[in-house]
């Protein structure tokens, strides 16, 4: 049986089209939104179920993780896999799946956490970004870092083209990390991770 994983995004749902075009030891159990996000066509399109648990339903975050949590668990994933989701994961949703929470984020952790890694990066004047896949704790990417990549920062970039470049590095790296992960026992030692 393949393992299943659950997907969770905002936005235009690239990076799942990644994970879908990937799937070889896994299977897309469920996909959900935290909005009326584009990448819900992308699900459907895949015949992979989806579902929406809006924040604004909710009165405050931790009811909304908790609901959030309740809507995944149903799917029975043994991974979630946090594909461009913009929204910070309280200890109501990280508690039901401990250590099984992985996220891509367009920067170089530690350096440039956050919504704006990319912008942060060029406004630093960084020479080097990329992009890495972490586990997900509840900080703001501040779990431990399973895979990184480097993007070459061009002179002529602005924040679209760089994001861009990383992106299509993401599309490769966490696919490749979520297969690794599937297919072996990650071993989880403080800040380490060993695949």
């Amino acid at each position: 049986m393949p393992a299943r994983v659950a997907v969770l995004i905002s936005g235009t749902g690239t990076l799942l089209q990644s994970l879908i075009d990937a799937e070889r030891s896994y299977e897309i159990c469920v996909v959900v939104a935290d909005r009326p996000a584009e990448g819900l066509q992308r699900a459907q399109a895949a015949a992979i179920p989806t579902a929406m648990v809006t924040p604004g339903e909710f009165p405050d975050r931790d009811q909304w993780s908790s609901a959030l949590g309740d809507t995944v668990a149903a799917h029975s994933p043994d991974w979630v896999v946090s594909a461009g989701f913009m929204r910070i994961l309280t200890s109501a949703f990280l508690d039901r799946f401990p250590q099984r929470v992985v996220n891509s984020h367009p920067a170089l952790l530690p350096a440039f956490p956050g919504a704006h890694g990319v912008r942060d990066a060029l406004a630093y004047g960084v020479k080097v970004s990329g992009c890495t896949v972490h586990l997900v704790d509840a900080g703001v990417d501040t779990g431990p870092i399973i895979a990184q990549e480097s993007v070459p920062v061009l002179l002529s970039d602005d924040e679209d083209s760089l994001h861009t470049r990383i992106k299509t590095v993401e599309w490769e790296l966490l696919p490749r990390v979520v297969e690794q992960l599937v297919t072996r026992a990650p071993i989880v030692n403080g800040r380490k991770v060993e695949l």
